[in-house]
């Protein structure tokens, strides 16, 4: 495949930083968008996209040529605008959840396999530099067995805006159309990595805070255990902190009988000089007609363009990317668990 069509479905915040990312992709061309806002619209079509259409199943239906097809839309939708896109022929990567419960995930993984079409979930924490390298070392055994893994991440949550102010969507507090709080939001990434690095596992704990009064939970602790070698893993997650980017408030220590590691260790400890340098680098990339690194400067936000490369990398090689419907299902099954969990002892 010398060239790849791809489609943008839904350009909100992460829609719209999908397609920029793609305009930095070899050999990948955004082709076709969709949104219900004519301002995003008006935004993809002075970035070069002509295909257009306010309704989605338009663009799916429509759009001659597509090969692929980014889905951003809010939770609720993520399972119909998949069975269309996979119904359409077309390779998918969607952001995560892939879908709000089990029965439709368990839905999305027989469609993906009678498709045979390449599909991806956005795990966007795999690709962070530090974690790539923390996974690296521990499959090499530099901490021996590993025995506790540790991970948190306490964010602002659907209610982090920019320097305007905006209403949050609905959506977000509806456990019908959002699935769930900040444990499918935050927690499903750290419960992946949890799963990343030991294997398939249940859940022994569970806890959700309402400090906020709110429809879905703003808190939540987990405790896993992996079937595979009994590591134990304490996930704390949270929509109640004033972060304001580029700090990150995201951490993973792993703890194995011959020593331990932390993510904190592997960051960069000036985020703003971080991005001063990424920013020079780049610039006499530029300047010299290489390649830049897209992102880089940000540090964490430049997981989400390796995340998309590497879809593309699996589109065009016809490889089938190592996480797949069946890890976006494993993982709602874990949160589901915990909810499950947290319920009962209430």
């Amino acid at each position: 495949m010398s060239k790849i069509n791809v489609g943008i479905i839904g350009l909100g915040h992460m829609g719209l930083l999908h397609m920029m990312n793609c305009f930095h992709v070899d050999d990948v061309k955004v082709v076709a968008a969709a949104d219900k806002s004519k301002s995003a619209l008006n935004k993809a079509n002075s970035l070069g996209v002509k295909n257009l259409y306010i309704d989605y199943r338009d663009l799916l239906s429509k759009s001659d040529g597509l090969d692929a097809v980014i889905i951003s839309l809010p939770n609720f939708l993520h399972f119909e605008g998949i069975q269309l896109a996979l119904e359409e022929g077309l390779n998918v990567f969607v952001e995560k959840p892939m879908a709000t419960n089990i029965n439709e995930s368990r839905k999305i993984v027989r469609l993906v396999e009678k498709n045979g079409k390449k599909f991806m979930v956005g795990h966007c924490m795999r690709f962070i530099d530090a974690i790539e390298r923390m996974k690296d070392d521990a499959d090499k055994g530099h901490i021996g067995k590993l025995d506790i893994i540790t991970a948190e991440s306490i964010q602002n949550g659907p209610f982090a805006h920019g320097l305007i102010p905006k209403p949050v969507s609905d959506w977000w507090f509806d456990p019908k159309k959002a699935g769930g709080g900040v444990l499918l939001d935050l927690g499903y990434h750290l419960i992946d990595l949890f799963r990343f690095f030991a294997g398939d596992s249940e859940v022994l704990f569970s806890c959700l805070d309402h400090k906020y009064n709110l429809p879905v939970e703003d808190g939540a602790t987990v405790i896993l255990r992996s079937f595979d070698s009994s590591t134990r893993g304490i996930i704390n997650v949270g929509w109640f902190q004033n972060s304001v980017f580029p700090k990150f408030n995201f951490r993973l220590i792993l703890h194995g009988n011959a020593g331990f590691m932390s993510s904190d260790e592997l960051i960069p400890s000036n985020p703003y000089l971080h991005a001063t340098k990424e920013g020079t680098k780049n610039l006499f990339r530029k300047v010299i007609g290489r390649k830049i690194h897209p992102l880089s400067w940000t540090y964490w936000y430049e997981s989400y363009y390796k995340e998309l490369k590497y879809f593309f990398d699996c589109v065009k090689n016809d490889l089938n990317p190592s996480f797949s419907a069946v890890d976006g299902l494993k993982t709602i099954e874990l949160i589901e668990e915990a909810y499950k969990n947290s319920d009962k002892k209430r």
